[in-house]
C-alpha cells in the first residue's frame, strides 16, 4: 500500500467513526450519565402508602427529584417546571412521570405529601423513605442532604443536591439534570427519550 492509498484509508476510518459517533450521542441538554452504575431505582412508600418501584413507571420517561415540602424555593420551582414540562408536550405528557422524593420524613408525613402533589398535579407522585432508608436511598442515587438547625426543633432546614434524574421509558437512568435549566430544555430531552428504543 502506498502512501495515497495509506492516506485515504485512513481518512475513511475517520469518516466512518465520526459518523458512528454522531448516530450514537442524542443532543442532550442534561447531563448524560447512560450507563451509570448509581441512580438504579428504588423501593419506597408514596404518599398512599403503597410500596413504588421504578418498574411501576415502565413505558414512561420517569423524572426522580429530591427535596422536601418546606423547602422556600428550589423545589417548587422545580415541581412547577415538571408542570411546564407536561404542558409542552401534550399528549406525550401522560408519558412523562414525576417522582419527588422526600428527604425529610420526619415532617413530611403521607397526608402532607398528599397535599403537595396535588397543588402541582394530581398524577405526580412522592415517595417517603423510613429514616432508616433515607440514608440509603440518597446514597444510591448520590443525593447531598443535611439538616439545618432552626430556632426551634421543628423550624429547620435542610440543604440538598438541586439536580433531578431523568429515565428512559425501558427503566435505565439517562441524564442528570442542572437546577435552572428550564422546562422546554428539559422537554427536548425527553422528547428524544421517548423516540428511543
Amino acid at each position: 500500500m502506498n502512501k495515497r492509498q495509506l492516506f485515504n484509508a485512513l481518512a475513511f476510518a475517520a469518516v466512518v467513526s465520526l459518523t458512528a459517533c454522531g448516530e450514537d450521542k442524542p443532543a442532550f441538554h442534561g447531563v448524560d450519565i447512560t450507563g451509570a452504575d448509581y441512580a438504579q431505582g428504588w423501593e419506597l412508600s408514596d404518599q398512599n402508602g403503597q410500596v413504588r418501584t421504578l418498574k411501576d413507571f415502565s413505558g414512561k420517561v420517569v423524572i426522580v427529584f429530591f427535596g422536601y415540602t418546606q423547602c422556600p424555593d428550589v423545589c417548587p420551582t422545580t415541581m412547577q417546571e415538571m408542570v411546564e414540562v407536561k404542558r409542552l408536550l401534550g399528549p406525550d405528557g401522560d408519558r412523562v412521570q414525576s417522582v419527588f422524593i422526600t428527604i425529610d420524613p420526619e415532617r413530611d408525613t403521607a397526608n402532607l405529601l398528599q397535599q403537595y402533589m396535588a397543588s402541582f398535579d394530581p398524577g405526580f407522585v412522592a415517595l417517603r423513605p423510613s429514616p432508616q432508608q433515607l440514608p440509603q436511598v440518597t446514597k444510591a442515587f448520590k443525593i447531598y442532604y443535611k439538616k439545618i438547625e432552626g430556632k426551634s426543633t421543628t423550624s429547620y432546614t435542610m440543604d440538598h443536591s438541586a439536580g433531578s434524574f431523568t429515565f428512559d421509558p425501558q427503566g435505565r437512568v439517562r441524564l442528570y439534570n442542572r437546577y435552572g435549566s428550564g422546562a422546554q430544555a428539559l422537554a427536548e430531552d425527553v422528547k428524544i427519550l421517548l423516540k428511543a428504543r
